[in-house]
């Protein structure tokens, strides 16, 4: 899906410019109103990118299902990131991809996870912290998905680390990242 597998994690609208310019083929949206999204999304896919909003992070979007479809059609999203597995389903059911983002806070919420993805069935998971690399190899053998892990990676040799643990992807909100 991506030959670089940097995804850009926008939490604020300067780094929109960035994204545009940069790498990576995908975007996580986490900043940014149902006021102004639609320009958002078209301008990160008039530079070739693919946007998943992450709907609980960007003000105005809602979790049920009318809203994930009206984020599909209305602003063209390519995908959503959620920590909900309803709204998993609600993103399959209006034809557009999703995250289930979790985090790994103690083995019984790692656990919980991993039997709501089994359930859920979301096209990726997204593990949060990604400085676990134990925690990543574990998850990784347990779920069939690519695996995309992020927050609190602050550097390359990291970065490598989470890739060697078995990370699919990394999401960061560092531009410095988002270059080959």
């Amino acid at each position: 899906m991506n030959s670089y597998p940097i995804i850009a994690s926008i939490t604020e609208e300067d780094q929109i410019q960035h994204a545009l310019t940069s790498d990576v083929r995908r975007v996580i949206l986490m900043t940014g109103t149902v006021n102004n999204l639609r320009q958002i999304v078209e301008r990160l896919h008039d530079a070739g990118k693919q946007v998943f909003v992450h709907i609980e992070m960007v003000g105005g979007i809602g979790r049920e299902a009318s809203s994930i479809q009206y984020l599909a059609e209305v602003f063209r999203a390519d995908g959503i990131v959620t920590t909900k597995s309803n709204a998993v389903a609600a993103a399959r059911k209006a034809g557009i991809l999703s995250i289930q983002r979790f985090f790994a806070i103690d083995t019984a919420a790692v656990e919980t996870a991993v039997r709501m993805i089994k359930t859920a069935d979301p096209d990726e998971v997204e593990l949060m912290p990604g400085l676990m690399p134990r925690i990543i190899r574990e998850v990784k053998q347990k779920i069939k998905q690519p695996l995309i892990v992020g927050g609190l990676i602050r550097h390359k040799d990291e970065i490598k680390l989470a890739y060697e643990s078995g990370a699919d992807f990394v999401s960061i909100g560092d531009s410095r990242y988002w270059h080959k």
